[in-house]
């Protein structure tokens, strides 16, 4: 008892230092028998930890943590659920071990999660991801508030990696916290046997109580969007929609390497040959089907047929959105012709085009900076000289004044009465209705 009273009294003076003198809870935190697990969000920050501290529930983290002097010893006291990076079966341990918490009829204390799995900006609520679900127990929603602008303003930086959260706090300002209690959100039979459902209904509850949007993007598509590569993705890429369709159709390898490997030799020797839907189907070996359509939209040309190459192109970013070079070496591999292995200046353009995922692009002053010799080709040992000069190639050489990034490489299909927000991240994708309803199957086939 003792010792809970010193932590959160030490916690409350940490926060209080930090600038949150004020903190108003709203609702009633429900005792772990009747809601094993809590489910917070929006997640932004680090100051998000402050329920924790209050509460001194258990939380997931990484094993590594619990090494770090003094407060490795602190957190031990909460009793968290310990993830480790090292363990290949790590993401299922932890589930189990959640899982086993929370159906021991609160004899463990309440495990506080944050299901987006990453941090946003707050203008949306991304897809959740469904460890907290999986015990099919009931949960009590948490919905994260700040009712000072100047907060907002910090954590809108602090996301864009403009500063750092410990720099801000230092700025005197005076910060406000209200965390709120949503009432314990109990799931049906058919939400236990469909943890991604009941996973959904719960994130449309608390976007409701914090009157923001849903979206269909999720931690993965954070990562590609955020990702610092060489090539930055605008903020009205198609390459999103295609991750996203990439995922539920099981196209993603799990050897990612070879499979990209062997998809760049097929693609290479069949010289540019143009596929339609059926052959497209075949190429990937999966049956037709209307989200197979839905990519083949996004690479469709005037003749209803694709470039192959461009599909392995887009799903090279996905897949690894930090190693530009490795994206742009498949691709001058698909593209050089066989004499020379060089590219054209068209070819550029595609090859770029397809990496940003967006409609138009004039790469001309980048061709003639690699090009200094005017040959008209380019090798990519050039390219990668050039790349490894000037790290900063694409916002240098393809700025927002002589691009026209106007959505999808062809045909881009627009997201009905979608909503962009100040980010240009989070459309509405927010149902209409306020009860249970369906998510789209999340797998057809996956490539090994």
């Amino acid at each position: 008892m003792f010792v809970d009273v010193a932590l959160r009294t030490i916690m409350r003076v940490m926060w209080f230092a930090g600038g949150f003198h004020w903190m108003t809870v709203k609702g009633r935190q429900a005792l772990p028998a009747e809601a094993p697990i809590l489910t917070l969000g929006p997640h932004s920050s680090y100051f998000d930890a402050i329920p924790v501290t209050m509460s001194m529930s258990s939380i997931v983290m990484k094993a590594e943590s619990k090494d770090i002097p003094v407060w490795g010893t602190l957190i031990k006291y909460i009793r968290p659920v310990f993830v480790s990076r090292s363990d290949q079966d790590s993401r299922k341990k932890t589930v189990e071990e959640i899982k086993r918490r929370a159906q021991s009829g609160g004899e463990w204390p309440q495990i506080m999660i944050f299901p987006e799995g990453t941090c946003t900006n707050r203008s949306c609520l991304i897809t959740y991801k469904p460890g907290a679900f999986i015990p099919a127990v009931p949960v009590q929603p948490v919905v994260i508030k700040y009712p000072n602008k100047m907060v907002r303003i910090v954590i809108a930086l602090a996301v864009s990696h403009l500063t750092s959260h410990r720099g801000v706090t230092s700025l005197g300002s005076v910060f406000f916290f209200s965390p709120q209690f949503l009432p314990v959100y109990t799931p049906s039979e058919e939400e236990k046997n469909n943890p991604a459902l009941f996973a959904h209904n719960v994130r449309r509850l608390m976007a409701k109580a914090l009157d923001i949007p849903i979206t269909d993007y999720s931690f993965e598509d954070c990562q590609l969007a955020m990702a610092e590569g060489q090539l930055r993705l605008p903020v009205d890429t198609c390459l999103l929609e295609f991750a996203k369709l990439v995922r539920r159709l099981g196209l993603k390898p799990q050897n990612v390497e070879k499979v990209l490997q062997e998809f760049g030799n097929r693609a290479r020797k069949m010289e540019g040959e143009k596929l339609g839907l059926e052959a497209f189907a075949h190429y990937l070996d999966v049956p037709v089907s209307d989200m197979l359509r839905d990519i083949f939209s996004l690479f469709n040309e005037e003749d209803n047929m694709i470039d192959i190459r461009e599909y392995v192109i887009a799903l090279s970013v996905v897949c690894r959105p930090a190693k530009t070079l490795e994206t742009m070496k498949l691709a001058f591999r698909m593209f050089e012709a066989e004499e020379d292995s060089a590219i054209t200046v068209a070819e550029l353009a595609c090859i770029l085009k397809t990496a940003l995922g967006v409609a138009d692009l004039d790469v001309s002053r980048l061709f003639a900076a690699i090009d200094a010799e005017d040959t008209g080709k380019l090798t990519f040992g050039k390219f990668r000289s050039f790349a490894e000069h000037h790290p900063n190639f694409s916002e240098d050489y393809l700025s927002t004044d002589n691009t026209g990034r106007n959505g999808c490489p062809h045909q881009p299909k627009a997201t009905p009465n979608a909503k962009p927000q100040t980010n240009g991240f989070c459309p509405d994708f927010s149902p209409r209705d306020n009860h249970h309803d369906t998510t789209p199957d999340d797998s057809v086939k996956k490539h090994n």
